[in-house]
């Protein structure tokens, strides 16, 4: 079972990490006993954050009896010192712990330094001298707020979008966190479901030793999939490289990866689905997305009044009014064929 070192931290956990984002969308019960089959085989890192509803207390009731045996990383969005402290405990509170493994900002507009206005770095050294957080993390979409985290040196993790269908850029941002001895938590891994071969984006990743992906998980299949990969790697050969340089060419450009940044719209278009929809229709069966439900949704971007909130919050700065015209038309043309 590969193991992967988080940095100069001195954990070192499974090469499949547990992404808690999506147990959000199930029930109580189901949830624990995803939760208890992840840990039963060998996954012992889990990743949530206080904005993915229920999950940190999902993960409370699976773990409460297990906890030393497992990491947690949780993130906050707070802005303020006041709101730092009030997630901290609410996040300890729903984990049923008394102290995080890693606790990251939730990907901020800016890097928190030492020392400056907001002094939500310096409260997280507080708490970490409490012994309420044991390593001090940030998650981000940002290159230049990911690379300003990495050259600071204030950081022990980072959290950052890598797949193979990241960007040089990207790379870089990967390597340089290694240079400075900072973990590496991969999200995204998936590319917000635009790679559709889990055997490939895990093969793509499992190159990389230094690097830990945390897999979204929801379903048991999916979590059997990763498991599988544990005792049974699949390989990098030529065939796999054919494909993932045709989804490189497929999905280069303007796509939108689905983080949901953009959220929530003023007058309720599912921003983050509807900006995929051309990708979707061409790498999932028709029948998922040519159904009456889904051109309710898409019908909705008619009542775009181009207010460009979402574009100023857009980690990746994507024209989103123009892409979700652009997908919206596409998704047209697809709807009247069909019929």
């Amino acid at each position: 079972m590969k193991k992967v070192s988080i940095g100069n931290t001195g954990l070192s956990v499974n090469k499949n990490g547990f992404g808690a984002l999506p147990i959000q969308r199930i029930s109580m019960k189901d949830a624990v006993s995803l939760l208890h089959k992840a840990y039963d085989n060998g996954v012992d890192f889990y990743d949530t954050a206080r904005f993915y509803t229920d999950s940190e207390e999902k993960l409370g009731e699976a773990f409460s009896d297990r906890r030393s045996k497992i990491v947690i990383a949780s993130k906050t969005g707070a802005s303020t010192v006041e709101e730092f402290w009030k997630d901290l405990h609410t996040t300890l509170t729903n984990l049923k712990t008394d102290y995080l493994d890693i606790y990251q900002f939730h990907n901020p507009p800016y890097c928190p330094k030492p020392g400056d206005k907001a002094g939500l770095y310096d409260a997280m050294k507080v708490a970490q001298r409490q012994g309420k957080v044991r390593f001090i993390g940030i998650s981000n979409h940002r290159q230049s707020v990911a690379l300003e985290a990495i050259e600071q040196c204030g950081y022990d993790t980072l959290q950052y979008p890598f797949s193979y269908l990241s960007s040089d850029e990207d790379l870089a941002i990967v390597e340089a966190a290694r240079g400075h001895g900072m973990g590496f938590i991969c999200m995204k891994a998936l590319s917000g479901g635009l790679i559709t071969d889990s055997a490939l984006a895990y093969a793509f990743l499992d190159q990389y030793d230094y690097v830990l992906p945390i897999w979204g998980i929801q379903r048991e299949s999916e979590l059997d999939e990763f498991i599988s990969y544990q005792t049974n790697p699949p390989v990098l050969n030529a065939e796999m490289w054919q494909k993932i340089e045709a989804d490189r060419k497929s999905l280069s450009g303007d796509f939108c990866r689905g983080c949901g940044y953009c959220m929530p719209c003023t007058v309720g278009i599912q921003i983050n689905d509807c900006n995929r929809m051309s990708l979707f229709l061409r790498r999932a069966p028709l029948s998922v997305y040519l159904t009456e439900e889904w051109a309710e949704k898409m019908k909705l971007i008619e009542n775009c009044v181009h207010c460009d909130q979402c574009k100023s919050r857009c980690p990746y700065n994507l024209d989103i009014p123009d892409l979700l015209r652009r997908n919206y038309e596409d998704f047209q043309t697809f709807w009247n064929n069909k019929k």
